[in-house]
């Protein structure tokens, strides 16, 4: 007679993950928003270009050469902890700031260093185009290549730069001298889900893409695009090819396709 304390049950009729069916929901995360440091100002802000740099070649050259600038606010996304950050801004924090250009007050640039999971890419892109308290016209957003998402092979000593644009940039570039993405290569994360608002709300957007991903060759390739683009007319000084820039924000980023 089978002992059923002991017997080794039989295998449940249910898949794992139709037995993930009858479990509740998790709870929904919290949405993400801005912090202003003049919260009497007069919102929603209108700059001409925002610029948003989320390549860690793009976050050095925001921190290190273009000294003009001041910070006014920064994007909270409720599940980052903010532990470890150091008190004065660094392209080593996980944060999120905005500055204003000094040269142009028009011009605000965004720093994204935080590691945004893909379920979440698309609410921050909301928050920061045309739902939150920015209102841009134009939008220049500084990624990276991802060597997994390209078709083809990429050599680490092997300098490229693409770009995509929206349907309303047509005929005003923002950048000089980049060519088209690739077809059949893929941009993904929250530069992709920026690109994809701007299309949605008919606003002028520019992804720029570089590789390789990091180190010195990759913040000159960034800083010569600079010096070829809107923002050209700007203090943005000199990159002496000394630098350190890691994949540390890459490492601990979840990018969705």
């Amino acid at each position: 007679m089978e002992d059923v304390i002991t017997d080794i049950p039989p295998p449940s009729r249910f898949f794992n993950e139709d037995l993930n069916n009858f479990a509740l929901p998790s709870p929904a995360l919290p949405s993400p928003f801005f912090v202003f440091s003049k919260p009497d100002s007069n919102f929603p802000l209108r700059p001409s270009l925002l610029v948003v740099a989320i390549s860690p070649p793009s976050i050095y050259l925001l921190h290190h050469c273009i000294p003009s600038k001041t910070l006014i606010g920064t994007l909270i996304l409720p599940e980052i902890s903010f532990s470890g950050n150091p008190i004065e801004p660094s392209h080593r924090s996980k944060s999120c700031d905005i500055y204003a250009s000094i040269d142009d007050p028009a011009i605000l640039f965004m720093s994204v260093q935080l590691p945004v999971a893909g379920e979440r890419a698309y609410a921050v892109a909301k928050l920061i185009i045309d739902e939150g308290e920015i209102r841009p016209e134009r939008v220049l957003i500084l990624d990276s290549v991802q060597s997994r998402n390209f078709r083809g092979n990429l050599s680490a000593d092997e300098m490229l730069v693409f770009k995509l644009e929206t349907s309303s940039t047509s005929g005003q570039q923002m950048v000089c001298g980049v060519g088209w993405f690739p077809s059949g290569s893929m941009v993904d994360g929250l530069g992709a889900a920026l690109l994809t608002r701007c299309q949605m709300r008919r606003i002028q957007g520019t992804l720029c893409v570089s590789w390789p991903e990091c180190g010195p060759s990759a913040v000159a390739l960034v800083k010569s695009l600079l010096d070829n683009s809107v923002l050209s007319k700007l203090d943005v000084r000199a990159f002496d090819g000394d630098c350190d820039v890691g994949f540390d924000r890459i490492k601990d980023s979840e990018l969705y396709a």
